[in-house]
């Protein structure tokens, strides 16, 4: 009795009121109620988690002690700088040999013909013919000490990555040739080297380089057939023309010890020779948190540079497969859906074809409004951590150009040149995978900062890498001081290179006495300690009041209009469509804050699109200045000569 008295007495009148209410429903809706209740709890069990970041986002960076404003990644235990990610492999020979074991002698590099599929050699076929091809090498009289430098002078394809492996396999030194070199600077570089090619018609190109010269070019290794009056006009000048593959038939009855080293390449970019050491630092020091022996990268961007190399390197140190495209980018979009791919490196140009496509296609005012808000609840995803390509969205929005790479991606990194925070958002959301941007150049090994998982904001290039410290200095004469956070951004670690080969003056003009590359871009700092890039010191030009300009600032902001594919700002007819152009821009201009000394006087338009065929961008698809200056001297001349002073 005293219990029911006591029950009674707890009894909240509200509670009765709800239970007089749901007797009052009709059975349907309890029914639509109890699914309603039954989907939101699958939805909320079933929704993906957020990616744990690897620290503290709101400080990704922390100061380093000394007084010289230097920060070094929050991700690091102390101030020493990381020198390699695992223990059993500081070099870039070690690399392979770990790929090869954690991949059970799994599929390593892979190529295909038109229409087929893409055919594989394993990790011990592609050793097997390194070492062959390295053996005669050597037996030609290449060594460590002596005649050390190997040419490559090739599209990307497995033979040059056997040729590079070989290199590392007996301390030979890979020296990567391109064509946009130019004949002058080609000139230069094969005089370090014998040369291995993969058509005949670059055989020719270094051979009418040293025709009728003093020259140290004994071999060009052929990987493509060649007829006999190449042969003999290699005779002529002193020089045999073999091929691989007899090369490689020949190495394997030799034999020689391995004698894997510390040098890694000479990698030239804009005529300079960088001489790379610490071979082990090529590689993501964020550690990719499920790369493993099933990942597969497409390689497409140029071996020549650092940016593949380093990606390479990633992929074969945790035993995974690189595929290469056919060397036609116009095949690339085949190549992707042929390989499907998990890891895809980008740049930005790129990047901003895959957006303007995306939204090229929602031609009507309702396809646009669908796809915003598609983006909308996408992007509200990532701000809460959360990565993914199995949402409502995607399978109704997104899933085809998720698929039109292949449909697996789920590591991208974009680097070599700035990208928009609207363009890199958008695709974040849009292809559901981890989308990472990095900064950095040549002479730190392609990297000095990075974005860390879980920071899916733009308008920064993350936080320093664990391998360095970064820091900024003043840059007076364009009021960026680094006691305010601003300044010119140096590095220093153990990813910095030794030096431009043979050339001290420069790296004297490039390293400090304390070991820091100075880049000439401006950084700032970020509250949540990363960088943010803001101009560009070795590009910027005075205007007569005093003013400083920095063009790639303004290119970045105009480039945004629907109008533009590119545009080149330089400050030392088609008349309606013209102005048109013209007010678009400078109220773009405006509007991002562009001030009017800032902003361009006129414009002439140019219909040929920039390429690395006209010799206008470099083969990261970035301008090249100066050859674009002498190309529309013509144009630029006429343009000054309409500004009234």
């Amino acid at each position: 009795m005293h219990a029911q008295q006591l029950l009674n007495q707890l009894r909240f009148p509200e509670l009765d009121e709800v239970r007089q209410y749901l007797r009052s429903l009709s059975t349907h809706t309890l029914v639509g109620v109890g699914a309603f209740a039954a989907l939101t709890t699958y939805w909320y069990t079933t929704r993906p988690k957020a990616l744990k970041p690897p620290c503290n986002l709101r400080m990704q960076s922390v100061e380093v002690p000394g007084g010289e404003y230097a920060r070094r990644s929050a991700l690091m235990d102390s101030d020493k700088h990381m020198t390699h990610l695992y223990n059993d492999a500081k070099t870039m020979y070690e690399f392979f040999l770990r790929g090869a074991r954690v991949s059970n002698n799994g599929p390593c590099l892979g190529a295909r013909q038109p229409s087929q599929s893409y055919e594989w050699l394993s990790y011990s076929e592609v050793a097997e013919k390194a070492e062959n091809l390295g053996s005669a090498l050597l037996h030609r009289g290449h060594t460590k000490t002596k005649d050390q430098f190997i040419g490559i002078f090739s599209q990307n394809r497995p033979e040059w990555t056997i040729a590079e492996l070989a290199c590392y396999t007996f301390s030979l030194v890979a020296v990567p040739l391109y064509d946009t070199l130019g004949t002058e600077a080609i000139t230069y570089v094969i005089d370090k080297g014998d040369i291995l090619c993969d058509v005949p018609e670059k055989a020719r190109l270094v051979l009418e380089c040293v025709s009728g010269r003093e020259h140290s070019v004994r071999t060009i290794i052929l990987m493509e057939p060649f007829d006999d009056e190449l042969v003999a006009k290699g005779k002529d000048c002193g020089i045999d023309i073999l091929s691989l593959s007899q090369v490689e038939v020949r190495g394997e009855t030799l034999t020689h010890n391995w004698a894997a080293g510390v040098h890694c390449l000479v990698c030239f970019t804009t005529f300079r020779t960088k001489f790379a050491s610490n071979p082990e630092l090529l590689f993501l020091c964020v550690k990719p948190q499920t790369l493993d022996h099933h990942d597969a990268h497409i390689s497409y961007l140029p071996l020549a540079h650092m940016f593949e190399r380093v990606v390479q390197g990633v992929i074969l140190v945790h035993g995974g497969r690189i595929g290469f495209f056919q060397g036609d980018i116009r095949l690339l979009m085949d190549d992707l859906t042929t390989l499907r791919p998990t890891v895809f490196p980008v740049v930005p140009r790129l990047l901003n074809r895959m957006f303007d496509k995306i939204y090229g296609q929602a031609n009507t005012s309702l396809k646009r409004w669908v796809l915003d808000f598609a983006f909308k609840r996408k992007e509200a995803e990532l701000l809460s951590g959360i990565v993914r390509r199995d949402s409502i969205w995607d399978k109704l929005i997104f899933r085809k150009v998720q698929a039109s790479l292949g449909g697996r991606v789920r590591l991208m990194i974009t680097g070599a040149a700035p990208v928009s925070a609207t363009v890199l958002t958008f695709l974040r959301a849009a292809l559901g995978c981890q989308l990472y941007e990095g900064y950095g150049q040549t002479e730190c090994t392609a990297g000095c900062t990075m974005t860390v998982p879980g920071d899916w904001t733009a308008g920064h290039v993350g936080a320093p890498l664990p391998c360095n410290s970064v820091k900024l200095v003043d840059v007076a004469e364009m009021n960026y001081l680094a006691a305010n956070g601003e300044g010119e951004v140096c590095v220093k670690g153990a990813n910095v290179f030794l030096g431009y080969l043979k050339d001290p003056e420069k790296t004297e003009e490039t390293i400090d006495a304390n070991g820091w590359v100075h880049t000439g871009d401006i950084g700032k700092w970020l509250p949540n300690g990363t960088l943010k890039i803001v101009d560009r010191k070795k590009h910027i030009f005075k205007l007569a009041q005093g003013e400083y300009i920095a063009p790639e600032k303004i290119e970045n902001i105009y480039t945004r209009s629907d109008a533009v594919a590119q545009v080149f700002v330089h400050g030392d007819s088609l008349q309606d469509v013209k102005k048109a152009i013209l007010e678009d821009i400078l109220k773009l201009g405006k509007d991002s804050g562009l001030k009017s000394f800032e902003q361009v006087k006129d414009i002439t338009l140019y219909t040929e699109m920039f390429s690395i065929q006209n010799g206008l961008l470099t083969p990261t698809l970035k301008a090249k200045r100066a050859e674009l200056r002498n190309y529309f001297r013509e144009q630029i001349d006429k343009l000054y000569s309409k500004i009234k002073m």
